[in-house]
C-alpha cells in the first residue's frame, strides 16, 4: 500500500514523531524533508544535503546535514547549528541515523560518490560529538535494542550487520560482532529498525523488501514492497503497528523507472508488528 506517492530520488530516514503522530522522511539527493499530516503533504528544502533526524520536542527536530547537526523548528523554519559534523570534508555527506534509548543520536557519513572508506559513524550525546568507527563506505542499519543494551549498524558494502554492546550511557563497549552475514545471499543491508520484541526489520537494497531477523540472527519473514530499492523502515500509526518504508529511484535508468512506477514512494504495511516509539534526543 502506498503511504505517500511523491517519488524520491533517494528516500531515507523515516521518523514517526510520537507526539505529533506524523511521519517525516528525507529525499537526500533532493535536499528536502517531507511529511504527511492532517492537512496533507508538506516539504521543506535545505541548501545542503540532509539525511536523518531525531525529535527534540513537539516542534523541533535534530537534523543531520552536510556540515553540522542542526536544530530545525518545523513551524518557524528557524535553523540553529548544534555542532559541526565533518565540516572539513566537503566531499562527504550524512546518511543513516537514529536516536538511541539513552537520548543520544547516531549518524553515519559517507563520500558523495561512494568513495571506499571515506565515512564514519558518530554519536552525539549531551553536548558531545564523538567518532565511533571510521573507514565506513555506506553507513546504514542504525538501530537499538528495546533495553538499550546493544546497537546495530552496517557498512552496506560488506553485506554484514554488526552488533555492539552499550554501556549505561549508551556508548559502545567492547568490539562489534557480526550479527547478520548476508553475503552468501547477495543481499545489501540498508536502513533498519528494531521492534518492541527485539526483532530487527531490515530494508534490503535491490531486493524490494524489508526482512525480519530474530535476535539470534535467524530469518523470520519478509514484507515485499513494489520498489526495487527499499531503503529504510520505521514503525508508525496510532499503535505503532504500521510498517512504513522509504524507497529510492537512485541507480535506476529510465527503463527501470518506467517499469517500476512506484519506486521512490513511501509504503506502508498495516499490522505487521509493534514497534518502539522513537526516542527523544536529549540536548
Amino acid at each position: 500500500m502506498i503511504f505517500d506517492d511523491r517519488r524520491c530520488e533517494l528516500g531515507e530516514g523515516p521518523l514517526w514523531h510520537p507526539t505529533r503522530n506524523q511521519l517525516f522522511w528525507f529525499d537526500i539527493l533532493g535536499q528536502k524533508l517531507l511529511s504527511q499530516d492532517r492537512d496533507g503533504p508538506r516539504e521543506w528544502r535545505f541548501p545542503e544535503i540532509a539525511s536523518a533526524a531525531g525529535w527534540v520536542s513537539d516542534d523541533v527536530l535534530l537534523i543531520a546535514g552536510e556540515r553540522d547537526l542542526f536544530l530545525f523548528d518545523l513551524e518557524t523554519e528557524e535553523i540553529e547549528t548544534l555542532c559541526l559534523l565533518e565540516a572539513d570534508k566537503p566531499k562527504n555527506r550524512p546518511n543513516d541515523g537514529r536516536a538511541d534509548p539513552q537520548g543520544g543520536f547516531w549518524i553515519g557519513t559517507m563520500g558523495k560518490k561512494h568513495e571506499a572508506g571515506a565515512g564514519a559513524f558518530y554519536r552525539y550525546y549531551r553536548g558531545e560529538l564523538r567518532q565511533l568507527y571510521d573507514g565506513i563506505s555506506i553507513p546504514n542499519s542504525t538501530c537499538f535494542a528495546p533495553d538499550g543494551k546493544s546497537a546495530c549498524f552496517s557498512d552496506t558494502t560488506t553485506g554484514k550487520v554488526m552488533r555492539v554492546a552499550l554501556d549505561a550511557d549508551g556508548w559502545p563497549k567492547g568490539a562489534p560482532e557480526v550479527y547478520l552475514d548476508l553475503t552468501a545471499q547477495g543481499l545489501n543491508p540498508d536502513g533498519a529498525v528494531i521492534d518492541a520484541t527485539g526483532v530487527l526489520w531490515l530494508a534490503e537494497w535491490g531486493a524490494s523488501r524489508v526482512a525480519a531477523y530474530a535476535p539470534d540472527g535467524s530469518f523470520l519473514r519478509a514484507v515485499e514492497f513494489d520498489a526495487p530499492h527499499t531503503s529504510c523502515p520505521a514503525f508508525g500509526g496510532p499503535n505503532l503497528t504500521a510498517l512504513l518504508c522509504t524507497s529510492a529511484l537512485q541507480d535506476m535508468d529510465a527503463a527501470a523507472r518506467a517499469a517500476h512506477p512506484n519506486a521512490g514512494k513511501v509504503f506502508v504495511a498495516e499490522g505487521v508488528a509493534k514497534g518502539q516509539a522513537e526516542h527523544q534526543v536529549i540536548l
